[in-house]
């Protein structure tokens, strides 16, 4: 499955650029993160719980920044397996921010994901639907933790 998208943060992309990096905020951005443990600067350990339809699945992953060039691009890779399932998850992703007109970053991101096994098998459109809404949040997450920010330094 392949996703893209653009998310318009209204902030300066130095900043937006430095809080992605960070990886405790950006686990904060994702609803589900749980036990996140650092194994160096660039991989990162994580469970994941997300429910889908009637059932919930929880993930171990492990995360490595495979690029960072700043302040544009960070780029990742993601694999895991569902805790008490047969399958495996993994996942490449493609950020670039850049700066709008208007003072904004706008962060175009592009992740090409595979299930196999028992999660796969769900079905592809149940699983595109359930990842849609995960990135919905996540960009309201993230634009309301910079809404909070900008509020704080006024």
């Amino acid at each position: 499955m392949k996703f893209s998208g653009e998310i318009a943060v209204n902030a300066a992309r130095d900043a937006v650029f430095a809080k992605l990096q960070d990886i405790r905020f950006f686990a904060s951005c994702i609803d589900g993160v749980k036990e996140l443990a650092p194994r160096d600067e660039r991989v990162f350990d994580a469970v994941l719980e997300t429910r889908v339809a009637y059932m919930t699945f929880r993930f171990k992953v492990t995360a490595e920044l495979t690029e960072v060039t700043a302040p544009e691009t960070i780029a990742a890779k993601i694999e895991g397996a569902p805790m008490g399932l047969v399958g495996r998850l993994t996942a490449i992703s493609s950020t670039r921010l850049a700066e709008a007109a208007d003072g904004t970053t706008l962060i175009r991101y592009e992740i090409d994901t595979a299930l196999t096994g028992k999660l796969g098998s769900i079905g592809q459109p149940v699983l595109k639907a359930k990842a849609k809404d995960m990135e919905k949040q996540f960009a309201k997450n993230l634009c309301a933790a910079f809404a909070v920010a900008e509020k704080g330094a006024a």
